[in-house]
């Protein structure tokens, strides 16, 4: 009976032994991982940049850190806006280490770039900086989502706000890459549109350091109106160069196609008041944006900006989507992203389009004067909201070849 009695018990110890070391073999399963591509160091670093890496790391910690069993991992890297670099980077991530999405993206050129070679990896792309309305147009693909705002946007708000207000003609400031060529084009169409004409256009290179005979141009066009058609620190010193010129003084306005918060705030409220410019987000909106914007404040030192916030609402929505459908695979996560609708202190009922646009209620905001503003991040009135189904380019135009048939 002894015998027996101690070869089960070996027998047992010997299966828990091996269960044990099947159970110890069996493979972790990989992070799910995410990738900012963002300015850490240039023009767009403001906007985005260190601020932004963090508002992913916000987004990953409040969602728990982990997601399918597996913890979730970021990485980041300065594009040192170049495309190739970008397009490098992210080459690197989804062939070498598991990058599932990458995210941010701060200029046209370069998002264009990742974004078609998420399509030929089949890796999902996020990109909440970058303005270019091509990217759901006739540079769209299945992979590709255009999170906060987008040329076409930014061209119904502001530009149609300010022909309205008697802007009917027009001399743009343009930077000479891909977002500058569309921002140009777009508000130039509403101009159009609404009776006004456009008397002229000068471009700079991007990260121009001398604005003066840009502005002397667009001066002796005698134009009411000059758009900034830049981003940036472009926008700001053209702003600044334009104020040293006396160009607002002399009767002409200027209207900031593409302007954040960081960018007035660098400005300053006695160059920038008046300045009239479109939003997503504006920190002081309401209770939920003043709330999420405090926790942002307390672990950087300033506001959020557009981007930052969308980026932080881009990430979660995708994580939620992982979550939801079980698994990574890009397919399922994007047809998960586009049949959730976006609900966060961001964003009211947004919809992922099949084009990839996010729609979502556009702002036109004003800088206030130094006498309205009441601190140190008071800078913005509202003067009115653009519903996101006006505000965006509708599917029935599109040149994606994604919406033919919707």
């Amino acid at each position: 009976m002894h015998n027996k009695v101690s070869v089960l018990a070996m027998a047992l110890c010997s299966a828990l032994a091996v269960w044990t070391s099947a159970a110890q073999a069996q493979p972790k399963p990989a992070p799910v991982k995410i990738g900012v591509l963002t300015d850490l160091t240039s023009l767009y670093s403001a906007i985005g940049g260190k601020g932004l890496v963090d508002a992913t790391r916000m987004a990953i910690e409040d969602f728990g850190g982990s997601v399918l069993g597996a913890p979730i991992e970021m990485v980041f890297a300065d594009t040192q806006n170049k495309a190739d670099v970008a397009a490098s980077k992210a080459r690197e991530w989804f062939d070498t280490q598991g990058v599932d999405m990458v995210t941010d993206l701060p200029s046209s050129g370069l998002a264009l770039a990742v974004s078609k070679l998420g399509e030929e990896k089949k890796k999902i792309v996020i990109v909440t900086s970058a303005a270019t309305s091509e990217l759901t147009g006739k540079s769209c693909t299945p992979y590709t989502v255009h999170w906060t705002y987008d040329t076409y946007a930014l061209a119904r708000s502001t530009g149609a706000a300010a022909v309205k207000a008697g802007g009917d003609s027009w001399f743009f400031l343009s930077a000479d890459y891909a977002f500058g060529q569309a921002m140009e084009k777009d508000t130039t169409d509403v101009i159009k549109e609404m009776g006004g004409k456009v008397l002229g256009s000068a471009k700079h290179p991007l990260g121009a350091s001398d604005f003066a005979s840009f502005l002397l141009q667009a001066q002796s066009s005698k134009a009411k109106i000059i758009g900034l058609a830049n981003g940036g620190g472009d926008t700001i010193n053209s702003i600044k160069a334009a104020s040293q010129f006396g160009i607002v003084q002399g009767g002409q306005k200027m209207a900031a196609l593409l302007a954040f918060l960081t960018d007035v705030k660098a400005i300053g409220l006695k160059q920038a008041q008046g300045l009239l410019l479109t939003e997503a987000f504006y920190w002081d909106q309401d209770d939920k944006t003043r709330a999420w914007s405090q926790r942002f404040y307390k672990r950087n030192g300033v506001m959020p900006t557009m981007t930052q916030a969308g980026t932080y609402g881009a990430v979660t929505h995708y994580l939620n989507a992982v979550k939801a459908v079980g698994t990574r695979d890009s397919d399922k996560v994007m047809a998960q992203m586009r049949a959730t609708p976006i609900n966060d202190f961001m964003t009211v009922n947004g919809q992922l389009r099949v084009d990839g646009r996010v729609v979502r209620d556009m702002h036109l905001y004003q800088v206030k004067t130094p006498a309205e503003s009441k601190g140190e991040w008071d800078l913005y009135k509202v003067v009115g909201t653009t519903p996101g189904a006006t505000a965006f380019r509708p599917l029935s135009q599109s040149e994606c070849r994604l919406a033919k048939g919707t």
